[in-house]
């Protein structure tokens, strides 16, 4: 039986605690912040109503949340590290008062233990109060020096099992007459290549089909363009993912987008399957009503 990953997420009030359990959601977690800690038990139930495998959970808590006291979390989280179903880990996210107190003054906001006295005040009280918690915890990250988008990339290292399947990658095709896809990342125009709606026989079919397909690899240029276009989204589609972005669209365009980018389209996504990733192929013109005016004339 595999083990249900649980993420105990804590630390200071303002170090970014709301940031790290919107990245674990994303990368597929199911983040909960807040919850009470008496019902702890009952959240990571030995198995789910279905008997499918249980996502990864991620429970953030801190001094604000209902019955919040350190010792008890401490019991709580060793009581479910010594089951055998779950693999329990605790993150501390801390921050140097200074920036702390910088960050409350820049945003207006109210620090949960400064009861009406000044800022600095409350975030004393609740070093003292989580101290056993920065102890107790696995992993620490501090974030006195990091932005937003730093502390997006450190929860990504340390929590997502692999970035790119966290990433949802869309591969289209589109007719130029049509208009381009309004949402597109990556947009090639395949015009270039030799065009099958001159050949009589291929006018018909589209480029799902076999005898269209060849036509286009026919083409001196389909290799090199091929390969260029391959390699550039491989190497590109990494680095998307390590910048946290959630969703990449593809777009590959023709003038009435029924071959040369139906074609390249779907070479494209076997060829990104073969390195890992699983992209959506949408074909958004291929059902559309053909119009022979739109390819323009054969030397266009």
């Amino acid at each position: 039986m595999s083990r249900q990953r649980v993420l105990l997420v804590t630390g200071v009030s303002g170090a970014g605690k709301t940031t790290a359990l919107n990245v674990l959601e994303d990368l597929g977690w199911e983040a909960i912040d807040n919850f009470p800690i008496r019902l702890l038990e009952g959240l990571v139930a030995a198995e789910t109503a279905s008997g499918e495998p249980r996502p990864p959970i991620a429970i953030g808590f801190d001094s604000r949340t209902r019955g919040f006291m350190p010792d008890q979390v401490i019991a709580r989280g060793e009581a479910l590290a010594k089951r055998a179903d779950l693999d329990v880990t605790t993150l501390f996210l801390d921050c140097s008062s200074s920036e702390l107190e910088r960050r409350y003054n820049e945003t207006r906001r109210r620090h949960p233990l400064a009861q009406g006295r000044p800022v600095p005040e409350g975030i004393r009280a609740e070093r003292e109060l989580l101290e056993p918690l920065r102890r107790w915890a696995e992993a620490v990250i501090d974030t006195s020096d990091l932005s937003a988008s730093d502390l997006q990339h450190a929860i990504r290292d340390r929590f997502a099992d692999r970035l790119e399947e966290n990433m949802t990658v869309t591969v289209t095709s589109f007719g130029f007459a049509r208009g381009m896809p309004p949402l597109a990342d990556l947009v090639f125009d395949m015009r270039f290549l030799d065009n099958p709606h001159w050949d009589p026989d291929l006018r018909p079919l589209t480029g799902l089909d076999d005898a269209v397909a060849a036509h286009i690899e026919r083409d001196a240029a389909w290799d090199e363009a091929f390969t260029g276009i391959r390699d550039l989204l491989l190497l590109l589609l990494p680095r998307y993912a390590a910048q946290g972005k959630a969703y990449v669209t593809i777009a590959f365009g023709c003038t009435g987008g029924k071959h040369r980018s139906v074609h390249t389209a779907e070479a494209i996504a076997q060829a990104l399957r073969g390195a890992g990733f699983s992209p959506t192929v949408i074909h958004r013109n291929l059902g559309s009503r053909a119009a022979d005016q739109l390819e323009g004339s054969p030397q266009a």
